[in-house]
């Protein structure tokens, strides 16, 4: 009797263990972890998930190639290709957004740079696949995919461009390794990709995340991963300007000191008074901009809430808010995470698009942002009423027009396009015919042109796209020659309104900006007195107009060399440059300290010729 109990109690003890290690999926799996012991717990919310729930294969065996067979993405389970079969079971909602989200779709970039180089159809492209997308105002929209394009831009997207972006995953050296899908920002990569945590079976491997463990929240670093090109907008906020040409000044002729993405060595320059504040990018960049809200936008600014006017209030309107009285409101939904949560009705500050800031709120009667990883408040100072802010003809320029202290500017982009050679196409996944080469003129930073954006204010612009093209086919014939690549029909140099992400809270001075012509759009202006020409002189050898202008004055007569890309946007008139012009003829005695004198319309003509001023006027 008592062997056949003790037989019953070993049976249950085995069958314990089995279940325990084996079927019960809401535990750790233990053939995992014979392997990877002492990897990091995911995240707390997390805990009741076996590694089989989100990374597929097989608990049930110990050998590696078994268990390794059927995952979801291979070591990335958030991989767009299969996160509706891991993150979007729990995470649908979330997972839908991010995949009309333009940093997936990148249908924004892909549409301007058709647009710039002259091949735009008509129709949107996206960089992946979706069976029903909407437009900004709900309705059902189709959009191809870029791979079906065949132009030289379309090449060059998706053989440059395309590299950068959530549903890709990126390895393009130091600084430059992200994942994709959601791990491209919630599993930071470090510097090289290698895995450092307390896994011993990964240590040192990569292209893999720092550790195991979830960032709810990234910080910085994860924007940088990516916003360290083109607009170069995680650099400028951090106050980091890199250069890679003989043309960039650097202090003492000496490169760096800092190193980042692509070899590149950057030097310093003023950081953007948040980031000196000690703010990241998510505690003003809202989930609905970053995932997306469900609806694909044709560019950026259409998905971006946020302004300048949300927090900061303008003259006459103080930011617009709201109580917090809904269990379903994004305060409550999205704060979760935070270290300091938001009370039952608290008056949050809205976003453009009227949604309620997560973070940012009134309190005291102070508008209080609250940073979202360290709980640190802020008091937002508000310009309602500020005399500064009441100057005529002020409302129709954008807050960041005066107080840009730089703006990233690269003039002349040079592309060989070589048909003899092969490069890869990262979203053929595969080598094909066509390997482009690019290099650039010149870099600046300040000044700045200013043009019309969008909205139709006044804004800082920056080139956008300036393409000469070198075309060999694939018999080696030089098919054009560092020709300028057409733009609505003509060969002319491009802008795009631009928000350059370093704002300085001095803005330019008002004799600054009033008198120098580069913002205007004239360049390094020359002027000469013999033939009432006013041009720059900055030019590339097969440059057909100067590199870094808009407009220039030949014979007497006002001429434009460039457009502004975006859609509804414009230079600046004629009549608008005389009159930011003609102000100069009261700065020279009225500083910005007489502000009143310029808080309402100058009627110059009477003025000048009245008995005060008539006798300084020769």
């Amino acid at each position: 009797m008592k062997k056949i109990v003790f037989l019953i109690l070993m049976l249950l003890f085995v069958f314990a263990v089995v279940y325990y290690f084996f079927i019960d999926n809401n535990k750790e799996i233990s053939s995992c972890i014979s392997c990877h012991d002492g990897i990091e717990t995911v995240s707390s919310s997390h805990l009741d998930l076996s590694c089989t729930d989100c990374h597929g294969g097989s608990s049930l065996t110990m050998d590696k190639d078994n268990a390794h067979k059927n995952m979801y993405g291979r070591n990335n389970p958030s991989d767009p290709s299969v996160w509706m079969q891991t993150c979007g079971r729990c995470h649908e909602y979330e997972v839908k957004r991010a995949s009309s989200s333009l940093m997936l779709t990148n249908t924004g970039i892909i549409k301007n740079t058709l647009a710039a180089w002259g091949e735009e159809n008509g129709r949107l492209y996206s960089q992946n696949n979706n069976d029903k997308a909407y437009d900004k105002h709900g309705n059902i929209i189709t959009i191809d995919n870029i791979s079906e394009y065949d132009t030289i831009s379309a090449d060059m997207y998706r053989k440059f461009c395309s590299a950068c972006h959530v549903g890709q995953a990126a390895d393009m050296g130091y600084q430059g390794v992200h994942s994709s899908g959601c791990s491209a920002c919630h599993f930071p990569y470090g510097d090289f990709g290698e895995y450092s945590g307390n896994d011993k079976s990964m240590q040192g491997k990569s292209i893999h995340s720092v550790t195991h463990e979830m960032k709810t929240l990234p910080d910085d670093t994860v924007c940088l991963a990516c916003h360290n090109r083109s607009g170069r907008i995680a650099l400028s906020y951090k106050g980091e300007y890199d250069g890679n040409n003989a043309l960039v000044p650097l202090k003492d002729g000496i490169p760096g000191p800092n190193l980042t993405s692509g070899l590149r060595n950057t030097r310093h320059f003023q950081d953007d008074i948040h980031h000196a504040k000690g703010m990241e990018c998510i505690d003003c960049h809202t989930t609905m901009e970053i995932m997306g809200d469900g609806y694909y936008y044709e560019n950026m600014y259409e998905q971006i809430e946020v302004s300048c006017e949300s927090c900061h209030g303008s003259y006459t309107e103080k930011p617009e808010t709201a109580p917090a009285v809904k269990e379903n409101m994004v305060p409550y939904l999205k704060g979760t995470s935070y270290i300091d949560k938001i009370e039952y009705g608290s008056s949050m500050v809205l976003t453009d698009k009227g949604r309620p800031y997560s973070n940012v709120y009134e309190k005291d009667n102070k508008i209080i942002l609250m940073s979202k990883r360290t709980g640190k408040e802020r008091e937002v100072k508000v310009i309602t009423g500020t005399m500064e802010h009441n100057i005529a003809g002020h409302s129709r320029m954008e807050c960041y027009t005066c107080h840009s202290a730089n703006v990233i500017q690269c003039y002349g982009c040079h592309v060989e396009y070589n048909e003899t050679k092969t490069m890869y196409d990262f979203v053929k996944n595969k080598e094909t015919v066509g390997q482009f080469v690019e290099t650039e003129d010149l870099r600046t930073f300040y000044p700045f042109p200013l043009a019309f954006n969008q909205k139709g204010k006044i804004a800082p612009v920056t080139p956008g796209c300036q393409t000469f093209l070198t075309h060999i086919d694939k018999n080696g014939n030089i098919v054009s020659n560092d020709k300028m690549v057409d733009f609505r029909g003509k060969p002319q140099m491009k802008y795009a309104p631009f928000y350059g992400h370093n704002t300085g809270r001095k803005a330019v001075q008002c004799e600054n900006c009033h008198s120098t012509l580069f913002f205007y759009g004239f360049g390094d202006g020359l002027f000469s007195a013999q033939d009432d020409t006013l041009t720059s002189a900055v030019r590339c050898d097969n440059c057909p107009v100067p590199l870094n202008s808009i407009y220039a004055v030949e014979n007497g007569k006002f001429k434009s060399k460039s457009d502004i890309v975006r859609s509804g946007s414009s230079p600046l008139s004629r009549n608008e440059i005389v009159k930011a012009v003609d102000v100069m003829k009261c700065i020279v005695c009225h500083s910005e300290k007489d502000s009143k004198y310029y808080q309402q319309d100058i009627d110059y003509e009477k003025i000048l010729n009245d008995d005060v001023h008539k006798p300084f006027i020769r």
